[in-house]
């Protein structure tokens, strides 16, 4: 408010973003989250916005896949209680799996930091579920993925858009083959758009962009757009552009808004084979 400030790219973790939210609605101030997928991000605000979907469409999406291409009758789940995405996003399977006819048999959790699961993968294991979800960040997955092969687990294993970093394949290395995780865009099967993306932040970085890259972008591309559509650098006016955004062609797909802060899109699933990301699946919301 003091500098005047039009709009703020970010924050990225739902623990930071939802009170930054609160703050940014208060002063009126435009807010594009890139990567934000807890839906308490955007909840009753005119002002705030992300690039990403949203954690009940990823649980959806990830419920469904568990259910019909692993045809998996039970689940378990292990997630962070601490953290808002990693709790809101185990509860929306647990909601959907449930629905869609499977039984959750184990709902285990644990706090940021801890690197021993033992005690919570032996009470999966005694569950012996059909598939095994992990809705927790690239930095503790490899741990929990190993634990649980070496304590027998061998149920496929699935995770969300929190996995999507290169950084996950070196951490967890061949326990991670054939796991499953949802995520935001495939560089694979990239469009245009992302192919152009994809050379230009290679030739600047010397690495391929992971989801968070391409969000970012996108999250300033449709701001971008937005202020080209307000013809000014009006709040209010950029804000209305914003939420009245009927195609925007983004480095991960096409989205649209319809009145709220959430953009409607698609999801894409990558399966980890050959030490690779590979595209899998896609799914239309």
């Amino acid at each position: 408010s003091q500098n005047n400030v039009l709009a703020i790219i970010g924050p990225n973790a739902s623990g930071n973003a939802i009170p930054a939210a609160r703050i940014c609605e208060d002063a009126g101030v435009i807010m594009v989250s890139p990567w934000s997928t807890n839906p308490k991000t955007t909840e009753g605000k005119k002002f705030v916005f992300r690039a990403c979907f949203i954690d009940d469409f990823q649980g959806q999406v990830m419920a469904k896949f568990a259910r019909e291409n692993l045809q998996a009758p039970t689940a378990a789940v292990l997630y962070d209680v601490a953290s808002e995405y990693n709790k809101g996003i185990a509860e929306f399977f647990k909601q959907f799996f449930e629905a869609a006819g499977g039984k959750v048999v184990a709902f285990e959790s644990y706090t940021k930091d801890d690197k021993d699961f033992s005690s919570q993968l032996t009470i999966i294991k005694a569950a012996n579920p059909g598939v095994l979800f992990l809705p927790n960040y690239y930095n503790e997955v490899p741990l929990q993925v190993q634990q649980a092969r070496r304590l027998g687990i061998t149920c496929p294993i699935i995770g969300s858009d929190s996995w999507g970093s290169a950084e996950l394949l070196p951490l967890g290395g061949a326990a991670l083959e054939g796991c499953y995780f949802s995520t935001h865009y495939a560089p694979d099967i990239a469009t245009p758009t992302a192919q152009k993306f994809i050379k230009d932040y290679e030739a600047k970085y010397g690495k391929k962009p992971d989801d968070v890259a391409a969000l970012t972008y996108d999250a300033g591309s449709l701001l971008c757009a937005a202020i080209t559509q307000a013809g000014a650098p009006d709040r209010k006016k950029v804000r209305d552009a914003l939420a009245s955004v009927k195609e925007f062609q983004g480095v991960t797909g096409q989205m649209k808004f319809q009145g709220t802060g959430d953009p409607i899109k698609s999801a894409v699933i990558l399966q980890i084979k050959d030490g690779k990301f590979n595209y899998f699946a896609a799914v239309q919301p």
